[in-house]
C-alpha cells in the first residue's frame, strides 16, 4: 500500500469523526450556550493535549512555528467551533454538512499555495464545480438561512481550510499529532476566561448524554480526529487528501437522521450526492 493510500485511508477516518460534529453541536446548543460549546469543548481538549506532550517531553517548537500554530488556533480551535455552534442554533445540522462543502476547496486553495503543490486545470474545475453546488443550495434553501447561518457556516468553512492547510503542512515538521496539541496548549490563556464565564450555573443539571455529547466534542472532534487527519494530509498531500471533505456533507446528513433524527429533504440528498460525486473524479485528477 503506497503511501497516498495510507494517507487517504486516514483522511477519510478524520472526516467520519468530523462528520459527526455538526449533530452533535446541533444537540448540545439546546442546552449550552455556544461559545460554552466552542471555546469550552477547547479548554478540554487543551488540557489532554497539554498532558500529552509533558508526558511524550516534546520540545516547544520554533518561533516561526509558533506564529504557523497560532494561524491553526486560529481557525479550527477558535473560528471554527465558535461560527458553527453559532450556526447551528438557526441552520439544521443536514444543511450545515451539505454548505461546508465549500471547504475541500478553500483547503486545496491555500494548500496548493503553502505547499507549492500544483493540481491539474480538471482538478480546479471539478473543485469549482463543488463549490458552485454548495452556493445554490443555500440560496435554494431560502434567502434568510443564507444570510444569517450560511454566511458563519462559509466562514467557518474558511477559518477551517485555513487551519487544515497550514497544519498538514507543519505536520510534516514536527508531526500531525503535536500540531493540534500545540495548537491547543498556545490557545489556551486566550480561551480559558471566556469559557468560564459562559459556564452553566448547574453543571449537574444535565443528563450523561448532554455531557457525553460535549466531550465529544471535545476529545474527538477538537483532539483525537487530528490525529488522524493530519497524518493523512501528510502521507496523501494536502490538496489531494482535502477533498475527501466532500465525504463529509454525506457522512453529517446520515449522522443527523440517526443521531437527533433530523427530516432530510430530497433536495438535500440530491445536493449531497451531487457533491459527493465531485470526489470521485478529483481522485483521479492529477496533481503535479
Amino acid at each position: 500500500m503506497s503511501n497516498e493510500q495510507k494517507g487517504l485511508i486516514l483522511g477519510f477516518l478524520g472526516v467520519v469523526a468530523f462528520g459527526f460534529t455538526l449533530p452533535v453541536t446541533r444537540f448540545t446548543v439546546v442546552y449550552f450556550d455556544p461559545m460554552f460549546i466552542g471555546l469550552g469543548r477547547a479548554v478540554v481538549a487543551s488540557l489532554v493535549a497539554g498532558l500529552l506532550l509533558f508526558v511524550s517531553k516534546t520540545p516547544i517548537p520554533s518561533k516561526k512555528q509558533i506564529g504557523q500554530l497560532f494561524l491553526v488556533a486560529l481557525g479550527v480551535v477558535i473560528g471554527f467551533p465558535l461560527l458553527s455552534a453559532w450556526a447551528m442554533q438557526s441552520v439544521p445540522a443536514a444543511h450545515g454538512g451539505v454548505v461546508l462543502g465549500i471547504l475541500p476547496l478553500a483547503t486545496a486553495i491555500i494548500g496548493a499555495w503553502l505547499s507549492h503543490e500544483k493540481p491539474s486545470l480538471a482538478f480546479w474545475l471539478s473543485g469549482i464545480c463543488g463549490a458552485c453546488l454548495v452556493g445554490i443550495f443555500s440560496v435554494l434553501k431560502g434567502f434568510r438561512e443564507f444570510m444569517w447561518g450560511d454566511v458563519a457556516l462559509f466562514a467557518a468553512a474558511l477559518l477551517a481550510g485555513a487551519g487544515y492547510a497550514i497544519g498538514g503542512i507543519l505536520s510534516k515538521e514536527i508531526g500531525g499529532w503535536k500540531v493540534i496539541c500545540w495548537a491547543l496548549v498556545l490557545s489556551f490563556p486566550c480561551i480559558l476566561l471566556p469559557a468560564i464565564y459562559y459556564i452553566p450555573d448547574h453543571l449537574n443539571q444535565f443528563s450523561f448524554t448532554v455531557w457525553g455529547s460535549f466531550f465529544y466534542l471535545a476529545l474527538v472532534s477538537q483532539l483525537f480526529a487530528f490525529f488522524l487527519w493530519n497524518k493523512g494530509l501528510v502521507l496523501g498531500g494536502v490538496v489531494r487528501t482535502s477533498q475527501l471533505l466532500l465525504l463529509q456533507p454525506f457522512i453529517t446528513i446520515i449522522a443527523s437522521y440517526f443521531l437527533i433524527g433530523e427530516q432530510i429533504e430530497t433536495i438535500t440528498i440530491v445536493f449531497a450526492l451531487l457533491v459527493v460525486s465531485v470526489v470521485a473524479f478529483n481522485r483521479i485528477a492529477p496533481i503535479h
